[in-house]
């Protein structure tokens, strides 16, 4: 999917998505959104559903570099999003 080819629809549910129970984690999330949303590709929308996968607590450590991604979630795409998400 290109940038483009993100429509209305997956805008809102992604945002809808990015809503969480921890305003620390709502705030970075929609700021990034609000600047970086048109130009996401596919690698970072999927490195995106799987932080929003996380519960608030696990993605706030990810956000503020008290962690770093293991597992699953180690892969390029996540780190080069976190760094995005870190320093907009």
């Amino acid at each position: 999917m290109s940038p483009a080819a993100i429509g209305d629809l997956e805008r809102r549910r992604l945002r809808w998505r990015a809503r969480r129970g921890l305003l620390e984690n709502d705030i970075l999330i929609t700021r990034f959104l609000d600047r970086h949303e048109a130009g996401l590709r596919d690698d970072d929308l999927a490195a995106l559903q799987a932080l929003l996968d996380l519960p608030d607590g696990e993605l706030l450590d990810l956000l503020l570099a008290r962690k770093q991604p293991e597992g699953a979630l180690d892969d390029n795409a996540v780190r080069n999003l976190l760094e995005r998400l870190r320093f907009p």
